[in-house]
């Protein structure tokens, strides 16, 4: 019996990303064809063949590959078991046209780190409410990426450190339960988002996502110890429902809110 083709694909409201993709394929072959945006792929079980500018590439279980927008190209299953991917298309605010080239002549990247920051992505991504954790590791992917096609362009240096640190401290205890985003807190402060995000990460040793999830699952605790009910404490700290708090509560605190707030004594 032939295995069924499992698919699922998402929008999101992380700025730059087109769309989410997450697929199993046994027998399916992908025609030639193109696409607008960039094609971000990692393959978790099996291989996928594939031919690009009329060369051929594949895809082992430890590569990164990153296909060009407007360039044809193709794909198939290695072996009888298929192949299981995740892909995420990116628009062109990340990379630009100019890496395109680059990109053609050398589409699959043996990065471990790479890889590993991919695989996160796509975990945040798939949680509505950690859009910011989702910008973070999507800036540095851009820049990995952007290093690998450039590599001989040295990496920018963040320009006073500390204080962009302390600024973006300052705008995510402002919107601790509206949330901002990486983009719009970088135009705040006239920097790109990968500068913003190194700078934070390098001042306080905690990601922004990491330290705003922090502070809204603090201020969650002072109000589930008021005996409030945890969907009504989710609402009311930023988080996107009930279960986003469970999963960044139990995170942070080791138990879950019912568990903390069954806690307290009569």
């Amino acid at each position: 019996m032939v295995a069924q083709p499992e698919v699922s694909a998402w929008r999101s409201r992380v700025p730059g990303v087109v769309e989410v993709f997450h697929a199993h394929f046994t027998e399916y072959a992908y025609p030639m064809h193109v696409h607008e945006a960039w094609t971000l792929l990692i393959v978790d079980d099996g291989a996928v063949r594939y031919d690009l500018d009329r060369h051929e590439h594949g895809t082992p279980h430890d590569t990164v590959s990153l296909l060009p927008p407007h360039v044809p190209h193709n794909g198939s299953p290695v072996t009888a078991h298929g192949f299981r991917k995740r892909v995420v298309y990116l628009d062109g605010t990340h990379l630009g046209e100019d890496l395109i080239g680059s990109a053609v002549d050398g589409p699959d990247l043996r990065d471990p780190v790479l890889r590993l920051r991919v695989g996160q992505l796509h975990t945040a991504l798939g949680h509505p409410g950690d859009e910011l954790e989702a910008e973070s590791r999507l800036t540095l992917i851009a820049e990995r990426l952007r290093t690998h096609l450039r590599p001989s362009t040295p990496a920018a240096t963040p320009r006073d450190s500390p204080t962009l640190a302390r600024t973006l401290r300052e705008l995510l205890d402002e919107h601790l339960t509206q949330g901002i985003g990486l983009d719009e807190a970088a135009r705040l402060v006239h920097v790109h988002p990968t500068h913003l995000v190194r700078a934070f990460s390098g001042a306080y040793g905690i990601a922004p996502h990491q330290y705003l999830m922090s502070r809204r699952v603090e201020r969650a605790r002072r109000l589930l110890l008021e005996g409030r009910p945890p969907g009504e404490v989710a609402s009311s700290t930023g988080f996107y429902d009930q279960s986003h708090l469970t999963r960044h509560f139990k995170k942070f605190v080791g138990v879950t809110p019912g568990r903390y707030a069954r806690s307290r004594p009569a």
